[in-house]
């Protein structure tokens, strides 16, 4: 019988055949630009904002502007003999340098580097090409005077950082939190019951134990906001020998202040060649413990929403599961507990890599430094997810309530309580209160009417009868409701 092949797909008009037992060639994905993490790709849109200010290409914009700045810092105040201050023309000239930078500056920038194979060097060649066109080329040897790298660099991501947090960052936080405080303040008073350890306990508030979430949050909040960006600007090695070798007579480290402090960052007067980034481990340290108790918030959240006191509001047209059609799955709380904590994995690494450095320089914290915005990054994305996730929930005040009048044990406190304040007051019968209660109630389901006859068994006197008597499960708040509103 002669041999027979198995029949092979017609081949499209615009492709060739692929020789049997080969595999056809993939297209690929890197020429067609897609990015490789999901900030850049899926959940661009959440940070598209950090771009400006920590991406390679804003902190080449922060070089330039620095660069710049100290340019003209050093003409305006004739730091150098035969300087002048420049005319009002030419600063707007040098400044625009900086506000004009885009996608073709992005471009010459990025092939001026390939030749120099220094980022920093290729920013003053940058400037260098610029200088003619305003009149400047006599003054070329101004651009980055007497600067090592760490001078402009340290600057200019303290500059990105500082735009980073109080232009992105801090607006979605606060953001967040507020979501928090709304509901804080709409469930003041609604009766929750608690559970310590996870199981029933005194009962609270809804808006309690949200407000305690906000007091928590907006403390870290006052700790960023009140932050300081440090810099510094003194040469190789922090000494300042370059800058007084060429002009002795000019007061370096006053120049050094009035321009760190001109770009609105606090000098700081004594480092080695780099800036000692310990402002960069603090920030990064309030930013995690912040993340962290965000992470505490969305795992309680969850947890409410998996035992029904939260209703999740359906959002048209969006699936749940893909084979269990009835589920409004927690996504967003989700999403962003795997998000604070990739971010606090970024910030803590970076806490603890950026405060050294051996001997006088090493490089470990340039690279470090260019994951800044993928750990500010993936907070911002969480607590995006954070302020979309409380949009969508919706208390369910009947689970609620049904919870609490399931157990009337919680009382027990509150009667072993006032019995010992009525044996102080020397009433009789008040003996061994606490282990009467645990009799009652440990291991046992304690309805109201059982809870009221033996109350009413105790003798007690008439005021503390009738307040025990008048209680329940969901009046038993305490100041919960008044402490919903001192966030």
């Amino acid at each position: 019988m002669p041999e027979t092949s198995a029949p092979q797909p017609s081949a499209s008009p615009s492709a060739s055949p692929t020789p049997q037992g080969t595999t056809p060639a993939r297209q690929s994905l890197a020429d067609a630009g897609i990015p490789l993490g999901p900030l850049d790709g899926r959940y661009r849109s959440a940070v598209d904002g950090l771009v400006e200010h920590l991406s390679e290409a804003a902190l080449n914009r922060n070089r330039l502007h620095v660069e710049v700045e100290w340019f003209i810092h050093l003409a305006h105040h004739e730091v150098l003999p035969g300087l002048h201050a420049l005319t009002e023309d030419q600063e707007a000239g040098l400044r625009a340098i900086v506000t004009g930078f885009g996608a073709e500056g992005v471009d010459e920038l990025g092939a001026i580097e390939k030749e120099t194979v220094h980022d920093v060097k290729a920013v003053e060649y940058y400037i260098g090409r610029r200088l003619p066109e305003l009149g400047l080329e006599h003054l070329t040897p101004l651009v980055h005077f007497a600067c090592t790298s760490e001078d402009i660099n340290n600057l200019s991501y303290a500059v990105g950082v500082r735009g980073a947090i109080g232009e992105v960052w801090l607006p979605a936080a606060r953001a967040a939190v507020g979501t928090l405080r709304e509901m804080a303040t709409a469930a003041a008073a609604t009766p929750m019951l608690s559970r310590t350890h996870g199981q029933p306990a005194t009962p609270t508030t809804l808006g309690k134990e949200m407000a305690v979430f906000v007091h928590r949050l907006e403390r870290q909040l006052r700790r960023i906001e009140g932050q300081e960006y440090l810099g510094k600007i003194n040469g190789a090695t922090g000494t300042y020998a370059a800058h007084l070798a060429a002009v002795p007579s000019a007061s370096w480290p006053d120049v050094s202040r009035s321009f760190v402090e001109h770009l609105g960052l606090t000098w700081n007067p004594l480092t080695t060649q780099i800036e000692s980034h310990d402002w960069q481990a603090e920030l990064y340290a309030d930013v995690a413990r912040f993340n962290r108790i965000l992470h505490g918030f969305c795992v309680d959240v969850w947890s409410y929403i998996s035992i029904g006191y939260f209703a999740q509001i359906p959002v048209a047209g969006a699936t749940g599961s893909s084979t269990m059609p009835h589920k409004v799955n927690p996504i967003r709380f989700e999403n962003a507990e795997s998000n604070l904590e990739l971010s606090n994995a970024l910030l803590d690494s970076l806490g603890a890599t950026l405060v050294e450095s051996r001997w006088q320089r090493d490089l470990t914290d340039s690279t470090s430094q260019r994951n800044i915005g993928v750990g500010l990054g993936h907070s911002v994305l969480a607590l995006s997810n954070v302020t979309k996730g409380m949009a969508q929930l919706k208390v369910a005040d009947a689970v609620l309530a049904e919870d609490l009048d399931h157990n009337w044990e919680v009382l027990g406190e509150a009667v072993q309580t006032v019995m010992r304040q009525q044996a102080i007051a020397g009433v009789e019968g008040m003996d061994n209160p606490y282990e009467r209660l645990k009799e009652l109630t440990r291991g046992h389901r304690v309805d109201g009417e059982r809870m009221r006859e033996f109350v009413l068994g105790l003798a007690l006197e008439p005021d503390a009868e009738a307040r025990l008597l008048a209680l329940t499960p969901a009046s038993y708040i305490g100041l919960a409701e008044e402490l919903s509103h001192l966030h």
